[in-house]
């Protein structure tokens, strides 16, 4: 197993190589095989195809050798032109009965790279490329080669790997670049998701809120105190969704270390209940435990659990009793929102809402989320139940 030395000394050649763009590569490979084509220890490296009379080296035998390595700058973005250049140079060299140089092996990089970058029409490129060699294998052969043909289908084996590899490598950069567009559709669904949980959880709410005082207001026509305190409380809610919605905007707009996460809602939830109570709601509130100490992820999640609840409450059993409790045991926090029974009967949009609603499902994703879960039932008296046991640390 690679120590961390090892692996960091991998992991800086890996950030220096993404440097630079794949084409300086490119240039410096041609560059390299052109400087290693004149060294003779390594001639013997190269593919010799047929066994003619050789000939001294000229300037068209320089040339060729130039032929077959400039092409290699051009390798990743003109692969099909590359392999082109780079073959037919190597053909006539070997034709032509050329001594063996490095620069010959520039064409099994051409065929890889065939295969793994040329976009279209690559299989024609392989076809053509293997005309050519059954061309250059009769004119050898013509030539008076002793070369077998067995020694010619190795050589071709040889070169249809490169291809093969080169094939391999950009079928697996198509999945890994179809694996991240994957990835970025999932993540891009799963934000507009939350996102639109948190729109929801924040209007509903509030502006259920404001219905139900501006509802209450009429009925104190007579009661000039008690329209001063309800419209008091109106204005109160209002600028409370005006302030979250900012926070979801900063959220939308927010980058690096703006984003860092924090509460949207700035109340707790005895300013929630009270705010309810305010409206002529009535709620008892029951705390066991301090909710301060909670991760912020958890508080809210607590938050809304309640805020969800009382809002249904409001829309599906107004003046109704009302009582929240929440508790602090084992490492979890239990909450719980009950209602009493509507004196109105429910109609079945709003039985399922209150079992299955986009308020119900965006909670359980989020109580999901923290490892947690959401329960949301009717009881047999006709009282309704929200609860939700969260771990204390959001544990997943």
């Amino acid at each position: 197993m690679p120590t961390p030395w090892v692996t960091d000394r991998l992991r800086i050649m890996r950030d220096w190589w993404r440097a630079y763009d794949a084409v300086v590569w490119d240039r410096w490979l041609a560059v390299v095989f052109t400087g290693l084509a004149v060294v003779p220890v390594l001639s013997s490296m190269s593919p010799e195809f047929g066994d003619l009379p050789r000939r001294p080296m000229d300037v068209f035998g320089v040339f060729l050798v130039l032929a077959q390595t400039a092409p290699l700058a051009v390798r990743s973005r003109w692969p099909a032109a590359c392999l082109a250049v780079a073959g037919v140079s190597t053909a006539i060299h070997e034709a032509l009965g050329y001594a063996p140089e490095f620069g010959s092996v520039s064409v099994y990089i051409a065929l890889y790279s065939v295969g793994a970058h040329q976009e279209r029409f690559r299989r024609v490129v392989a076809v053509a490329a293997s005309a050519v060699f059954m061309v250059l294998t009769t004119v050898v052969l013509a030539l008076g080669s002793p070369d077998s043909l067995t020694d010619d289908l190795i050589f071709y084996l040889l070169l249809a790997a490169c291809w093969t590899v080169g094939a391999f490598v950009r079928q697996r950069r198509v999945e890994e670049a179809e694996r991240r567009r994957l990835a970025a559709v999932a993540a891009t669904a799963t934000e507009r998701a939350r996102i639109a949980r948190e729109l929801h959880d924040v209007v509903t709410h509030h502006v259920t809120a404001i219905v139900v005082q501006a509802d209450a207001t009429q009925l104190f026509v007579e009661s000039p105190d008690r329209v001063t305190t309800t419209l008091s409380t109106i204005c109160k809610t209002g600028r409370q969704a005006l302030s979250e919605l900012r926070y979801l905007l900063d959220v939308l707009e927010a980058t690096g270390e703006s984003a860092t996460p924090r509460s949207p809602v700035e109340g707790t939830l005895r300013n929630l209940v009270e705010q309810i109570r305010t409206g002529g709601q009535p709620v008892d509130l029951v705390e066991d435990g301090d909710q301060s100490a909670l991760p912020v992820a958890v508080g809210l999640a607590v938050y809304r659990v309640v805020q969800e609840g009382l809002t249904n409450a409001m829309k599906y059993a107004a003046g109704q009793q009302t009582v929240v409790r929440v508790a602090h045991r084992d490492g979890h926090v239990e909450v719980e929102v009950t209602n009493d029974a509507s004196p109105v009967p429910l109609s079945v949009g709003a039985r399922k809402e209150l079992s299955g609603g986009r308020g119900l499902t965006g909670l359980r994703d989020r109580v999901g989320k923290l490892g947690g879960e959401l329960m949301a039932e009717e009881e047999p008296d006709g009282r309704f139940r929200l609860r939700a046991v969260i771990p204390s640390e959001g544990q997943p």
